[in-house]
């Protein structure tokens, strides 16, 4: 089971050749859940309103129709990123480490300084 990064969705959604083999091989992998954090759908959001991002109105219709499962934030969610090394200081990364481990998902990413927080995250 596994957590897509922002970028990682961002990239999915938009065909970007950035996104590797791998990650396109794991993410049509039928026997994989592929999960997206409501912390994924915010923080594009406060983007694309700050005009960083152009991404359709509705992104968070592209959770269902690509067969993506919707993880909600929870307090424990929350609550788990206080225990966290300060390897990185996005808030929104943060609270993706903390989802994956508590869910025991493994994040796929591009961003080698998410590494460091361990197995829970993949590099893609």
């Amino acid at each position: 089971m596994y957590l897509l990064d922002t970028h990682i969705f961002l990239w999915w959604i938009n065909d970007d050749p950035q996104l590797s083999s791998l990650a396109r091989d794991i993410i049509t992998n039928h026997q994989h859940t592929i999960f997206i954090s409501s912390a994924t759908i915010w923080e594009i959001s406060i983007k694309a309103k700050l005009k960083r991002l152009q991404v359709p109105k509705n992104i968070d219709t592209q959770v269902p129709k690509n067969n993506f499962e919707p993880l909600a934030i929870t307090l424990a969610h929350a609550a788990e990123t206080r225990s966290l090394p300060l390897y990185h200081r996005d808030p929104f990364d943060r609270l993706l480490i903390a989802q994956a481990k508590i869910e025991h998902l493994t994040l796929l990413t591009h961003d080698k300084h998410l590494k460091k927080y361990g197995s829970s995250v993949r590099l893609v």
